[in-house]
This record gives structure tokens, sequence and C-alpha cells, in this order.
């Protein structure tokens, strides 16, 4: 489980199988880690690589550089230098939430790279000048309170939008609970602030020149999603949608025999 410093980032990620089989990135949500992958891949191993890593603001990984290395352009670079340096020339690409928001960043931006991709409750940001700057004024009162409020209550707070109501019913809750407690909520303030969904660039426009063929994964029960993704499918000619029955939000925790299927049937066609 390295540790590799490129640039403005020192990276914390793990590769998981043999580097000559096709090789599969993941990227968590906000609040997550590596380890929200690590410990679910296991039935991948003998098929493909897996590669996972903290993203910045999480985890272990550390931005050395300024503030402007938590963005989503400057982490989407950063990413590809790993690659790079990892030589992985094409891989698949898995991303959940936040994760998935700088995965589409990556497919759209750096095609090259990706074979497939797949998003797991995703949205392409926000379409408007007026809907970023109402969101960023939230993101922005999220951030402060992570400085200013005891972690554990503004985890209590963050868990309790109706986004997340299947997980706080899901028996692996408080499991997911304490491990959100390991990371540091200043950090967790700094990606909030610049790679928030009020931050990012609106990747709507683009969605009709994607050519990389895209998995959407979204819970029957999370309608927001549900209805983004609908309009991404809509959008982009290669894309297709799957609704997982029986979940939210989050499909790995929630239904995770549906999330391995989905995945290793979309890679492997």
């Amino acid at each position: 489980m390295p540790f590799l410093r490129l640039n403005n980032y020192r990276f914390y990620y793990t590769l998981n199988g043999d580097i000559n089989q096709p090789v599969i990135v993941f990227l968590h949500g906000f609040l997550g880690n590596s380890q929200d992958f690590n410990t679910r891949l296991f039935p991948l191993f003998s098929q493909f690589c897996c590669l996972t890593l903290d993203l910045p603001g999480h985890g272990q990984t550390q931005v050395l550089g300024g503030d402007i290395y938590y963005t989503m352009s400057e982490t989407a670079t950063g990413l590809i230098e790993l690659l790079n340096y990892l030589q992985i020339s094409q891989c698949y690409l898995m991303g959940y939430s936040m994760g998935g928001r700088l995965g589409l960043y990556l497919t759209l931006y750096f095609p090259q790279y990706f074979k497939k991709v797949i998003l797991e409750s995703t949205s392409p940001g926000l379409k408007t000048e007026a809907e970023r700057l109402q969101r960023l004024i939230s993101d922005l009162q999220k951030a402060e309170q992570l400085q200013t409020l005891n972690f554990k209550d503004f985890l209590e707070e963050w868990y309790d939008q109706t986004l997340f109501k299947t997980l706080r019913n899901h028996p692996e809750f408080e499991q997911v609970f304490n491990h959100r407690l390991n990371n540091n909520p200043q950090e967790l303030s700094k990606s909030l602030r610049y790679l928030g969904t009020g931050n990012q660039p609106s990747l709507w426009e683009k969605l009709s020149s994607n050519q990389i063929p895209l998995l959407l994964l979204v819970g029957e029960l999370d309608q927001k999603f549900k209805r983004i993704n609908q309009e991404i499918q809509q959008l982009s000619p290669v894309a297709q949608l799957q609704i997982i029955p029986n979940c939210g939000h989050n499909i790995l925790i929630e239904n995770p025999h549906a999330w391995m299927e989905a995945l290793v049937k979309f890679v492997s066609e």
C-alpha cells in the first residue's frame, strides 16, 4: 500500500491483482476513502487489476501545493499523472458520487485513457450560474461547519439528508459512520470548498460529444439521481442506465451483489 509523491500530491493508493490484467480505477465519494472499495473487490482480483486511492482531502493522500490542487481540474491532472507513472495507458473507471463527478470529468477531458466508465449516483454538475452560486454558498457553509463543529455532530447532520435515508436504515450504517470519523475534517473542508458540486464546472454541454461507453448506476429509491441520470442517458448516445433495486444513493453498500454483477457484466461485454 504505497505512497507516491507526484508534483503537488502525495497519493496513497493500492493495486490489487495482476497488473497485466485489465485495470479498473475506483474513485470514492465525499467522506470516503479507498477502503470503501478494498474490502469488497476480492471477487475481481482473478480477472482484473484494481487501483484504489484516497482522493485529495480524504484518507492518507496529501495535497502538497496550494488549495487550487483540491479543484476538479487539478485533481484530474494529478490522477492522469498517477496513471502515467504506473504505466497504465488505458483502463476502466468506476466512480461513486463525488468520485463519479470527477470520473465523468476525466472521461470527457482525457478520453484516450478510458475504455468504459461506470458512474454510480453521479451528476454532471449544475447547469446554470445561479444554481452553481446557490450550491456554492451551501457548500461553503458546510465547509465552515467542518472547521467549527464537533466532527461527529457534522456527520450526524450530513447523514440526516434525505439522500441518505436508506443508508441510515442499513445494518452497516454504524460501521460506515465510524469509518468516516477517521478523516481529517480540516482536509474535508477544503475538498468541499474546491471539489464540491457548487465549484465544479458544468459537464452537461459536453455529454453529447462523449464517445466513451458509460454505465449509469442509480438506486431505485434515489429519486433525485434517477431523474438526473435519465437526462444524462438522453443526452449521451453511448450511455446506458441501470436502476438497481432495493437501494438508495449508496448502491455498493445497500446492494453490493447487484453492484458487482452490473460492473463485471459491463466491463466484460
